[in-house]
């Protein structure tokens, strides 16, 4: 197929975001164990309101948070609070709250694990002077059955060459996902197994989606998703993506067709219902919702038909 246009920006060596192809760290493919530690077959019946970790993690929007520190890193405006038990929360606001609840989700909902997170529009923080209304957050619990051990590299770890890993690529792409940092990606440890595993390769900070990408990408927008193309051609076997900004380097020569069709697949099995359930997680409204899945919807059949060598 004769590759189309391209969009693609100019690729930057960063640390971990060097342009290089994905290695496994394991001689051949992945036993069924091991894959268990990064994805999973998610059957069909996934609550993707409540998510992975369901509604008894959930912060509560009644009850009053302390303010306990500020954390001054990365693009998003980020509070830790405890709540009136003494859990620990931390909370992300800014336009990433609602894109990081409802890809959380969607990813859950295909089979990828999931630490727990939560968006809340209306709370209230005792700040140490008074009483105020809290800004629209992602709520993250601090649990005692998941243990951050460390982060994991996009170019090097024990899935690498397999469709779950180039397939989740693809899904990241189609989100408009714009911040593939190792550094994003976590290690859990479990005290029991939980899907399959006691340890997780997880994706953990989401929230640069759900918009535009580039080199400053507006997050939750739709009105730029709706504008961002997906697979532009295929040129010597690899899929063309319609992206830009630091990361897109990283996507060449990575990705296949058949990694389109795989993951694209697995969306078609969503349900309606958990369509809207993910983005209602999310705390978007009824006609954003739709905007978002009719678009979606779009991509997952342009993954599909650039699979059987349809443009």
């Amino acid at each position: 197929m004769k590759a189309l246009p391209l969009a693609i920006g100019l690729a930057v060596t960063l640390g971990a975001c060097a342009v290089q192809k994905a290695q496994s760290t394991v001689v051949g493919p992945p036993s069924r164990d091991l894959m268990a530690q990064f994805w999973v077959e998610p059957g069909r019946n996934r609550d993707l309101y409540w998510g992975p970790w369901g509604e008894r993690n959930a912060p509560r929007p009644d009850v009053l948070y302390k303010l306990d520190g500020i954390d001054s890193g990365g693009f998003s405006r980020k509070w830790d609070v405890k709540d009136e038990s003494g859990r620990e929360w931390s909370v992300k606001m800014g336009p990433e709250a609602q894109s990081e609840v409802t890809t959380s989700r969607i990813l859950w909902g295909v089979g990828y694990h999931q630490p727990p997170n939560y968006y809340l529009e209306k709370w209230k923080v005792d700040n140490g002077k008074q009483v105020a209304n809290g800004s629209p957050g992602r709520f993250r619990p601090s649990l005692k059955e998941l243990d951050q051990a460390g982060d994991w590299s996009w170019s090097e770890n024990p899935f690498a060459d397999t469709l779950q890993h180039r397939g989740l690529l693809v899904l990241l792409v189609m989100l408009n996902s714009a911040d593939l940092k190792d550094n994003n990606n976590s290690v859990y440890d479990l005290p029991r197994p939980m899907e399959g595993a006691r340890r997780w390769f997880v994706v953990r900070d989401v929230g640069s989606s759900l918009g535009e990408t580039g080199w400053g990408p507006q997050r939750n927008d739709i009105d730029q998703f709706e504008k961002r193309g997906f697979i532009t051609g295929v040129e010597d076997g690899f899929l063309r993506f319609d992206v830009s900004g630091r990361f897109s380097g990283f996507l060449q020569e990575q990705l296949r067709p058949e990694d389109a069709r795989w993951i694209c697949q697995r969306l078609q099995r969503l349900t309606p219902r958990q369509w809207r359930d993910a983005f209602r997680a999310g705390g978007y409204d009824d006609a954003a919702t739709e905007r978002y899945i009719r678009k979606i919807r779009e991509k997952i059949a342009q993954g599909l038909a650039v699979s059987r060598g349809v443009s």
